[in-house]
């Protein structure tokens, strides 16, 4: 290998796990999961004194702590990162959790890539997991209070902080990602000028092309392979939660999987022995954030940040879409899925694939950490065939918050440096929003909507409307009368005209 700048960051480790057989009485700790994980990344740097090296531990923020519907009676820890760091006997200087985000895997992985460049960081581990199988079996069985953990000190804190949802938003039912992705998924639907049946087919073919590459993967929680009709065919194993999604489409979160990934320098990689066909270079990279809240975005069918951000990181690579091997873009649902090919200008179709794992419905949805394991098998898929490029792409929130890796074996030319991600973020935040009000009143239309199911039926409606008198944008709960919402289901509901006013705290379109 030619002559390489010692500060060249490159990750060198790298080990996931899908637990499906571990009794859930047995409780087992998501930190024991986790460090498992991170043993196999340590390993398969083949560097013995790999542990000593460490100097950073980040922990990817599990779900248990970022959010409402994934609290848990098992208990946490203190420091997670530091309980991971024990389990190992790594005593680094420095413990990171995150924030949430699906994006925070790769964010961390170009934030550290950013340290190791300007010598500030010798070795990252950097790992994450979820045991949401074993909580929920666990706490069924009426077990508590096992999680808890001290092991000293508080983890320093990186990421964004903000909640991905505005009050208003709150104000009507839309703080969950079954409630906003469905949302999209009618924008896009309007957008390509569909029908109901036309788009449920579409969005089943292109879900099934990752249900095949799920059913070949041995650490992929649904194996099944699904078809596309299986995908969209409604029944009692398949019901509906938020329209038009049933149940296959979304991401599967209660899986017990963890991942971890090792980063440091050529320098120190050489001084540890670590063998050069471990060695992935991370060629260009990017982070980004939409316009915070879904409610300000000037349309629901785009990503201003994935056309902008993956535009920068294959610019810092040299590459264009055409000149990758390898895709995975991220997949919590179909929508998310379809904004990133239309951003990156890749075929739905395209037959190199959308997904190394399977994706988050048939892979596994590990909370935040689904990237970290798209890492993993991006590293794999690059070592198997040296010089080939792979491309990942995270995001975060509500199609809100994006960052991008481009991975190679081929080594990077000079120096590497990459250019502030604030200057990206500053015309992003200069784009147009949409005109808004929080108290609409009078002949509105439908701009996208959902109808959100329970076990027995459909709960609640939501629309996003605009106003006929302003085009302002509004949010909004319909009438929860079953009649109400299958008949806002079963007709194709985008721009169907009806009244909005506040009813009792919340704004109420009536359909017409």
């Amino acid at each position: 290998m030619a002559a390489l700048d010692d500060r060249m960051p490159i990750l060198v480790g790298c080990g996931d796990i899908t637990d499906l057989d571990t009794p859930v009485s047995q409780a087992r700790s998501p930190y024991d999961l986790i460090a498992q994980a991170s043993r196999l990344a340590l390993e398969d740097t083949g560097a013995s004194g790999i542990g000593a090296a460490i100097d950073t531990v980040a922990m990817i923020r599990s779900f248990a702590d970022t959010s409402w519907r994934f609290a848990t009676k098992l208990g946490t820890s203190t420091n997670p990162p530091r309980s991971v760091a024990g389990r190992l006997g790594l005593n680094p200087g420095r413990f990171i959790y995150s924030y949430a985000g699906g994006n925070m895997p790769q964010y961390l992985v170009n934030r550290f890539a950013e340290s190791i460049a300007r010598g500030e960081m010798r070795a990252a581990l950097l790992c994450g997991g979820e045991a949401l199988r074993t909580q929920y079996g666990a706490e069924r069985a009426g077990i508590t209070d096992v999680w808890n953990e001290n092991p000293g000190g508080e983890p320093e804190l990186i990421g964004d902080p903000r909640r991905g949802w505005s009050d208003e938003e709150e104000r009507h039912n839309m703080r969950a990602a079954i409630t906003m992705y469905p949302l999209f998924e009618n924008a896009i639907r309007g957008a390509r000028g569909r029908g109901i049946d036309e788009h449920m087919k579409a969005i089943g073919t292109l879900m099934a092309g990752f249900a095949k590459v799920a059913a070949a993967n041995p650490l992929a929680t649904r194996r099944e392979g699904f078809s596309a009709e299986r995908l969209i065919t409604v029944d009692d194993e398949n019901r509906w939660i938020g329209f038009p999604y049933p149940r296959f489409m979304n991401s599967n979160a209660y899986i017990d999987q963890a991942a971890a990934v090792v980063i440091t320098s050529v320098g120190q990689a050489r001084a540890l022995g670590i063998p050069e066909n471990r060695w992935v270079f991370l060629h260009g990279c990017a982070d980004g954030h939409d316009h915070w809240y879904a409610s300000e975005r000037i349309n629901l069918h785009s990503s201003p940040a994935i056309r902008e951000g993956s535009r920068q990181a294959l610019d810092m690579a040299g590459r264009r879409i055409e000149d990758f091997t390898f895709l995975d873009l991220y997949s919590c649902f179909s929508s998310a899925v379809q904004i990133g090919c239309q951003e990156l200008g890749v075929a739905e179709d395209d037959p190199r694939g959308l997904t190394v794992t399977g994706g988050l419905p048939f892979f596994g949805g590990p909370g935040n950490n689904y990237v970290t394991h798209s890492i993993v098998e991006m590293l794999r898929r690059v070592r198997s065939r040296p010089g080939s490029f792979g491309l990942v792409t995270a995001n975060g929130n509500y199609v809100t918050k994006h960052s991008f890796g481009v991975y190679s074996t081929a080594p990077v030319a000079g120096s590497w440096a990459r250019e502030s991600p604030s200057q990206l973020q500053s015309r992003l935040d200069a784009l147009p929003k949409a005109p808004f009000t929080n108290t609409p009143s009078g002949a509105a239309k439908v701009e996208t909507y959902t109808v959100m199911h329970g076990r027995k039926g459909p709960e609640f409606g939501v629309v996003v409307g605009r106003l006929v008198a302003t085009g302002e944008r509004f949010m909004s709960n319909t009438p929860a009368d079953p009649a109400t919402l299958w008949d806002l289901q079963n007709r194709d509901s985008l721009g169907r005209p009806g009244t909005v006013s506040e009813v009792d705290g919340r704004n109420v379109f009536v359909p017409g």
